[in-house]
């Protein structure tokens, strides 16, 4: 049987290589998408391919269109068909909400937010040909509660869950099921770009009641959950993963 393929944006590091390994080790042949670094891709491809599936390395700022339409073409022309779609390629601008500028605001919501529509209706092209799909988002906790310099991205992720919703609804007679994971803070390497990232993750440890930050594993188990025909009920909802973080006033 041909086996399933696979997107992961944002997959050469964190979070998204970790969801790509266990696809592969699921038998997902895998579509590794990266915006700069070339060589931490072709290192995660050659971990995938070590455990006997393919992956295809695609460099694509899926905050562009164009890139979107050229990422797809090269799906077409490697695999032919799409199965899956993890959405988590992220950026942001991290300042105090009176500092941000419209190039701030547009650069975070075109990889954040406009990516996902876009690569949604691509993918969904695929799905349905093949009988359906899945697509998961990656958020965060930002989306619904205040976080110090976090407002392009708090807002960004609002929308991914909002768009989540709204696809989960309108693809659904498509046999394509649609969700998120957000997550609360994880150490990796997006989290060094914040100014604040020790005392943000010292005060995670502190609260969190499960006495530990969330790993990007605890992240890959959720995603991997949401894909699973056992989730197949499970449309449109936003599952958080935080150690129960978010449950504190």
């Amino acid at each position: 049987m041909e086996r399933k393929v696979a997107l992961v944006t944002g997959s050469s590091r964190g979070i998204g290589k970790e969801i790509a390994l266990r696809l592969a080790d699921r038998g997902y042949d895998l579509v590794i998408n990266y915006a700069r670094s070339r060589k931490a891709a072709e290192e995660t491809a050659a971990e995938i391919e070590q455990k006997g599936v393919k992956a295809l390395i695609v460099k694509a700022n899926v905050g562009k269109r164009d890139k979107i339409e050229e990422l797809f073409a090269q799906i077409d022309d490697t695999y032919g068909r799409l199965d899956v779609f993890v959405n988590n390629a992220a950026s942001g601008v991290l300042r105090p909400l009176m500092e941000l500028e419209e190039s701030h605001w547009d650069w975070t919501m075109d990889i954040n937010s406009k990516a996902l529509l876009f690569c949604a209706q691509e993918a969904a092209k695929r799905m349905e040909k093949n009988g359906g799909g899945k697509i998961v988002s990656l958020s965060s906790l930002g989306a619904i509660r205040y976080l110090k310099n976090y407002t392009t991205v708090g807002v960004s992720k609002a929308a991914v869950e909002a768009l989540t919703r709204y696809l989960a609804v309108e693809l659904a007679p498509k046999n394509i099921v649609v969700n998120a994971v957000s997550g609360g803070a994880v150490d990796t390497d997006a989290l060094t770009h914040f100014p604040n990232r020790d005392e943000l993750l010292e005060d995670a440890a502190k609260r969190t009641p499960a006495g530990k930050i969330v790993e990007p594993s605890d992240l890959a188990n959720a995603v991997l959950f949401l894909l699973s025909e056992e989730a197949s009920m499970i449309r449109g909802q936003t599952l958080i993963v935080d150690g129960g973080i978010s449950l504190l006033t």
